[in-house]
């Protein structure tokens, strides 16, 4: 099992937000498949104000490059990730294009 910590910000609008919240209480059972084919076993997202934080468990073979060559190919994640960027808005950290920008630990117990 590998873990992951990601972060990205909302646009900070209160109606946007409480959109963005309704459309993760329960996903579209496509975006799920793809989350879980891509070897994601956990994937847990936490709010404070419009910062969000993402935890994610996957099997020891996931890879990012392979998550996003199947994403790429699936018109549905293509359309729902379009769709969450109206709400999301990049990090000064973050490369072009990049949303959600891994996090490196720097403590455990």
């Amino acid at each position: 099992m590998k873990r992951y910590c990601l972060t990205v910000d909302l646009v900070d609008d209160p109606e946007m937000i409480s959109e963005y919240e309704g459309y993760h209480k329960q996903i579209r059972p496509e975006i799920e498949k793809s989350i879980r084919d891509a070897g994601i076993t956990v994937m847990d997202i936490y709010r404070l104000g419009n910062r969000l934080f993402m935890i994610m468990e996957t099997e020891d073979d996931f890879s990012f490059e392979k998550k996003a060559e199947m994403d790429a190919a699936n018109e549905k994640v293509q359309e729902w990730e379009q769709l969450m960027w109206k709400y999301q808005q990049a990090l000064p950290e973050a490369k072009p294009g990049e949303k959600w920008v891994l996090m490196n630990q720097i403590f455990a117990l």
